[in-house]
């Protein structure tokens, strides 16, 4: 296939690109943000460069005025390459991103990389479902035979009949843009071309036509958008196989700490449209320190797969989430439909899919839809539960007769937000944690063996667990020493001292402070009792559970002992336990690879029942009794008692 350069101003950036792919392309290619929100059907007009130099193949459009043809204008997605190219960028058609020093961009694309987010959850005993290799965006290479007069049949036609000829697929259907190009293309690449089918709402649709070979070149992105943390996997579509993973805290945060005051937030003049971008910059950020390190081009990002609770899903798509707050608490809409990516603002290959995992209800979404999927919940014999200990505690209890739903508020603490040194579990966090009874050493283990930098989830557990046994804290969780070189007055009130500044990372001590106690209280308090009360709600016990999925942004360790002893998981034997990691991620990451798996997302959401906690008059009782290490009643915890 013929190459051609294309140099594009005032970035001063070449790239070497196929003849007859478009200038919006190349872009993406050299790494030049051009505006195109309509993902290149030439609809928005937005993505207008002018051509200095060189030759190339326009359609018409209504987008570019007289005046403006005369000065060279063109749009960019609309526009294919047929020579060298020289071309200039107005400033209307840029992204703002000019004017940022190499430093700033930098720091604007970096994320907060984990190698926590890697890990395989510890428990042996799951086992993911296999679901058939058929992800969301395929790519396949075609060899069509040149029409004759004896086979006169159109273009279009041609190429339905040639992907048919290798796969069996009832109902297809491509956009008028790609219908447009397709004579020129067809002939000038030789006949050769691969086509990139999208799963789209019950069809699949030729996406893209590119000239020549390039099936080997077929990505796509996961997320889990959390109410604090945002994690992403970049994934080669045709091997499986994860490439990267990022994770950043949600920017969301500095217009509240949890859902309902963002909800709020979004009723302020331009709230949502800050609320999105909040979002989108995040994800963006991501995608492009994912392929800049793996050398990938944006080009061949073809598909997003996103999971998260309802209203996060709502701020993505920048939908209205007024009515999830009030009663009755209705989202707008719980299945939405594969968008284009561009829609909403996401950069990826301009007429790349977004899809959703489905949701339940408001305060249900499709991040646990995703987990369910994942542990195979749905298909259990015994009953079970899964308890994802996030910003929002989700519990979902049954098994392949019914699935039923609950969530409480739990705030972040648990995400290493809204404590004093807490961070997400990444490299430097303190995931584990021992006091000695005698002189109140304390020992810990780091993410990444590292000097500490902070104390994420599960080191808050074993932290508080451990102050407990050892007598530094009360059943409360007041501090009861007066006089120690780790304890000491601070602004909120006693802290203790976990590691010195001399031995961290950072530059003051490593503390957990009164409040940063009474917060992770709270935070277990709202889990326990919200499983407790669904379970009462059914007549049941934790005594019949025969499974508990634990899923939470933990990194690669969780203490069972210690989380029953604080009071924050029912007082079992430990074989009932096992520990998940992201199962919003990995259930994400299964739907992005299936198609099966996606329609099982969508079975296993219509058959979650929410049942609401806020209505049930029992719960405010049990929250109240959990708000004790570990419970007001000690005949629930035998076992912390003895």
């Amino acid at each position: 296939m013929e190459k051609f350069k294309v140099t594009f101003y005032p970035d001063d950036k070449t790239v070497e690109i196929e003849k007859g792919k478009t200038i919006l392309s190349a872009a993406i290619s050299a790494g030049v943000y051009i505006n195109s929100s309509c993902g290149g059907d030439g609809v928005c007009g937005r993505c207008k460069v002018i051509l200095r130099e060189g030759q190339v193949l326009t359609q018409p459009t209504g987008r570019i005025s007289l005046e403006e043809r005369k000065r060279g204008v063109y749009l960019a997605c609309q526009t294919t390459v047929q020579s060298d190219l020289e071309v200039e960028i107005p400033a209307e058609s840029r992204l703002g991103m000019e004017g940022l020093t190499a430093e700033e961009l930098e720091l604007r694309l970096k994320g907060l990389y984990s190698e926590a987010e890697e890990i395989e959850p510890t428990s042996s005993v799951l086992a993911e479902e296999l679901f058939v290799h058929s992800p969301l965006a395929s790519k396949l290479y075609l060899e069509l035979p040149p029409p004759t007069l004896e086979d006169r049949i159109s273009d279009l036609e041609r190429l339905y009949r040639q992907i048919r000829h290798i796969q069996d697929i009832a109902i297809m259907q491509t956009g008028l843009v790609n219908i447009r190009r397709l004579g020129e293309l067809l002939r000038s690449s030789n006949w050769k071309v691969t086509v990139t089918l999208g799963k789209r709402n019950g069809t699949t649709e030729i996406v893209l036509i590119e000239p020549g070979d390039t099936s080997k070149k077929n990505f796509g992105m996961c997320f889990d958008i959390g109410t604090t943390t945002i994690c992403g996997q970049l994934v080669d579509l045709n091997s499986k196989k994860v490439l990267g993973t990022k994770a950043t805290y949600n920017k969301q945060a500095s217009f509240g700490s949890d859902v309902i005051t963002r909800i709020i937030f979004a009723q302020e003049a331009d709230g949502l449209e800050k609320l999105h971008h909040a979002v989108i910059d995040s994800m963006n950020q991501m995608i492009q320190e994912l392929i800049q390190e793996h050398n990938i081009d944006l080009n061949d990002v073809n598909c997003i797969l996103c999971a998260g609770n309802t209203t996060m899903v709502h701020l993505l798509l920048r939908v209205d989430p007024t009515y999830i707050r009030r009663q009755p608490y209705v989202p707008t809409a719980n299945f939405v439909p594969t968008i284009r990516a561009a829609e909403v603002g996401i950069k990826i290959n301009p007429r790349g899919l977004l899809s959703c995992v489905p949701g339940v209800s408001s305060y249900v979404g499709g991040d646990v839809v995703a987990g369910v999927l994942f542990c195979g919940l749905d298909k259990q014999e015994d009953l079970s539960i899964l308890i994802d200990i996030g910003t929002n505690g989700e519990i979902v209890l049954g098994n392949k007769e019914f699935l039923i739903s609950a969530s409480a508020s739990a705030g972040p603490a648990f995400e290493g937000s809204g404590v004093s040194c807490g961070m997400r579990a990444s490299k430097g966090a303190i995931q584990k944690v021992g006091i000695s009874p005698l002189d109140f050493k304390v020992s810990y283990n780091t993410i990444g063996q590292v000097r500490p930098r902070g104390i994420c989830g599960s080191g808050y557990i074993d932290l508080i667990a451990s102050m407990l046994g050892v007598g530094i804290i009360d059943k409360s969780g007041r501090i009861k020493l007066e006089k120690h070189k780790r304890i000491r007055e601070g602004e909120g009130g006693k802290e203790f001292i976990v590691a010195f500044k001399e031995e961290s990372d950072v530059s003051s001590d490593i503390v957990i402070t009164e409040a940063d106690i009474e917060n992770l209280k709270r935070a277990k308090a709202a889990i326990y009792s919200a499983a407790s009360t669904l379970l009462k709600h059914m007549n049941l016990d934790f005594s019949q559970i025969k499974k508990f999925f634990i899923a939470g942004g933990f990194g690669s360790y969780l203490e069972i002992k210690n989380a029953i002893t604080i009071g924050l998981l029912p007082d079992l034997e430990n074989f009932r336990f096992i520990f998940v990691g992201n199962s919003s991620l990995a259930g994400a990451r299964s739907i992005l690879l299936s198609y099966e798996a996606m329609k099982k997302a969508n079975e296993i959401a219509k058959r979650i029942t929410y049942f609401e906690l806020s209505v049930e008059p029992t719960y405010m009782d049990e929250y109240m009794g959990a708000l004790f290490f570990p419970h007001t009643d000690l005949s629930k915890f035998p076992s912390v008692s003895r």
